[in-house]
């Protein structure tokens, strides 16, 4: 395991706190995107693990984690709007390669971070996410969707209530994702849902397509939010992607690290060295 580094980007006028291993200045890196409700905490293992042979990044997606959270009237919390800042945000820590690997919402950032600056990446890589063409929403996200009934949810919401609704993962994780599931980004997760239509990235499987973009997908079966068929549905967006399944929910990198590091690691070590 690679030590991990701590640092603090502002882009735009607004901050986020990152982590990084591996050689700094380094203009390849792999790059973890989380998703809802996470934090570049979520990448923690996985961050140090690729730190050995690479750089590995993980910023906490404005509105999320740590970051600085601005009123939704005055950010662009759109999947769309937050896969460009990211891409401003690598363009400032001087990444001219990326491999992504996004979890959750991670993967529609790191896709349009893709659409908005193609040259830059190397790889595209999902753990239960991607390109889902035909996915219909889970009961928290049509609860989210809804007016009225998704703002009352969250002021209902309690750390055992999302202990429930994540699953069995690791009291410190729940703890730190309840410690940053603050009003305004519960505010932000509403905002989210709200703006983004499920189809919306079917329309760039053509061009994802085209680009061929090397892929692989790890997909934890036991998930509640998204099934596993959902895995090889992204062949049709990465027809040279290889799909893995493995035991565990929607966070497999937490409940079933080794598993996915076995997968992830030799193909990123692959696709680094062919540059």
């Amino acid at each position: 395991m690679a030590d991990l580094r701590e640092g603090k980007i502002t882009c735009e006028g607004v901050s986020a706190p990152y982590i990084e291993a591996g050689p700094e200045g380094e203009k390849q890196a792999v790059v973890y995107v989380h998703g809802n409700p996470g934090s570049s905490g979520d990448w923690r293992d996985l961050v140090a693990r690729t730190g050995e042979f690479a750089r590995a990044i993980a910023i906490d997606v404005q509105g999320f984690g740590q970051s600085d959270k601005p009123h939704p009237h005055d950010f662009d919390y759109t999947a769309a709007g937050l896969g460009i800042h990211l891409a401003h945000q690598l363009d400032q820590l001087g990444v001219e390669r990326a491999h992504f690997v996004g979890h959750d919402f991670g993967g529609p950032f790191a896709v349009f971070a893709t659409l908005f600056r193609p040259e830059r990446t190397a790889s595209l890589s999902f753990v239960n996410s991607g390109v889902l063409r035909g996915y219909r929403w889970h009961f928290w996200a049509r609860v989210w969707r809804t007016p009225v009934l998704g703002e009352l949810s969250m002021m209902a919401m309690n750390r055992t209530g999302m202990r429930r609704t994540l699953g069995d993962l690791p009291a410190d994780f729940i703890d730190e994702m309840w410690h940053n599931f603050d009003r305004r980004t519960r505010r932000v997760v509403l905002r989210l849902y709200r703006t983004t239509n499920t189809e919306d990235q079917a329309i760039a499987v053509p061009l994802l397509r085209a680009a061929n973009f090397p892929s692989v997908v790890i997909w934890g079966d036991d998930d509640p939010f998204i099934a596993p068929k959902f895995a090889e549905r992204n062949l049709e967006a990465f027809p040279g992607a290889t799909v893995h399944h493995v035991r565990g929910g929607h966070w497999p990198f937490i409940d079933n690290a080794d598993a996915v590091a076995e997968l992830l690691m030799p193909f990123l070590r692959e696709r680094l060295a062919a540059g």
